[in-house]
């Protein structure tokens, strides 16, 4: 049986959740800076966020499933200790290639947010595991808002390379605090840590509402990337110029999205995951749309972020819910398989929106986000419609929830 989390873990997660995801984002500000310094092209040093996320996917498929293998207190501080010395090296990076290394690094390591929101699923009880892994995506949006307004500041006092350390010495403090807090009870799965890595693949044939939620999490996660990336480039660009402290200020529009993210949680409780997915991507839809009409107006951009980061925030938190809830005790590994497709679908966002925001502009680029939020949304609502999806058993016996 799986104990709870003590007083305070589920807090905790979601604080080394948010710490470790940010490290992803909190250099995108800083882009144009970083390119001066080392004398890099932009559409070289905007590989840097995309390296991060190749990271991710990574760690996801090699690293996440370890939450069925290992214990907690372990686990968790093993790699935020590997962040730390990952973000030294590109601190240290005298070069594109070094860095881009390094950032492959960071992402694989900063993966430990989702072994955060994993841990506190498993650890809840069934009737709070929305609510703890909500909490838990509280953290990593308010780690991912908070980062690009706090890198961009960093960068224009310190430096971007001593930005870098800061982080580093953030993630060593949640590396001990880890250590000593989280649970030291060690899963006992019915495989072998390479069995487990085999049996990913047939995981999403297993679950068709895997499949859907890889589906539809992919293309909002496209939408996150396409939007996100291009908005500092644009602003960074004439006629705006603004300095990388102000473009992250920002970010702080997604505070809507972290504000909704506990609501969320209890809502996924008492609601089906389904309802919760369909009324965020429509938000997040409507912002897009506000988005679209120029980036002249802060206002009006402000309202769009917001509502852009509220829905798809809100979506991500129900999805996993859904995710881990399909069978709880190989949580790690269907996490593991949603994730690596969910950021590789993300990725190809992150490398698009350069060359999407050179050739069709700002406007286009929201627009090919928005066609993809639509597009999650209709597929979400066709899938659940199917009743395909309530026919194949869980892996554990019983029905797929």
């Amino acid at each position: 049986m799986t104990r709870p989390l003590p007083r305070g873990g589920t807090f905790l997660l979601a604080a080394i959740a948010g710490t470790a995801i940010a490290n992803n984002y909190a250099i995108q500000p800083a882009l144009t800076t970083v390119a001066t310094d080392l004398d890099i092209p932009l559409p070289v040093i905007g590989l840097v966020p995309t390296a991060a996320l190749a990271g991710c996917m990574a760690g996801f498929a090699l690293l996440l499933p370890l939450t069925d293998h290992l214990a907690p207190h372990r686990l968790i501080a093993a790699q935020l200790t590997a962040l730390a010395a990952a973000l030294a090296l590109a601190a240290a990076a005298p070069g594109p290639v070094l860095l881009l290394a390094a950032y492959l690094l960071i992402g694989a390591a900063a993966g430990v947010a989702a072994q955060a929101g994993n841990i506190a699923g498993r650890h809840a009880p069934p009737d709070r595991r929305g609510t703890d892994v909500a909490t838990v995506a509280a953290g990593m949006s308010a780690g991912i808002l908070l980062s690009r307004l706090v890198g961009g500041a960093l960068t224009e006092i310190l430096g971007w390379r001593q930005m870098l350390l800061v982080f580093a010495a953030l993630a060593l403090l949640g590396s001990i605090a880890a250590h000593r807090l989280l649970p030291r009870q060690r899963p006992r799965p019915e495989h072998s840590y390479r069995s487990t890595l085999a049996s990913l693949p047939p995981l999403l044939h297993r679950h068709p509402r895997l499949r859907l939620a890889v589906a539809t999490g992919g293309l909002w996660y496209l939408a996150v990337n396409l939007v996100w990336v291009a908005l500092p480039l644009a602003l960074a660009q004439p006629p705006y110029s603004l300095g990388p402290t102000t473009i992250g200020l920002y970010s702080l529009a997604g505070l809507l999205g972290f504000a909704a993210l506990p609501f969320t949680g209890r809502l996924t409780d008492r609601y089906s995951p389904r309802t919760v997915i369909s009324a965020a991507i429509l938000t997040a839809a409507a912002g897009t749309t506000l988005l679209a009409t120029g980036l002249s107006t802060p206002p009006v951009t402000t309202l769009g972020l917001a509502l852009f980061d509220a829905g798809c925030f809100a979506a991500q938190a129900a999805n996993q819910s859904r995710v881990i809830a399909l069978d709880p005790h190989r949580s790690g590994s269907l996490s593991s398989v949603y994730l690596v497709l969910y950021f590789t679908i993300g990725a190809i966002g992150t490398a698009l929106a350069a060359p999407l925001l050179d050739t069709l502009g700002w406007q286009g680029t929201t627009l090919t986000a928005l066609a993809a939020l639509l597009l999650a949304a209709a597929l979400g609502l066709a899938g659940e419609a199917s009743p395909r999806l309530d026919r194949r058993p869980a892996a554990h016996g019983g029905r797929v929830r």
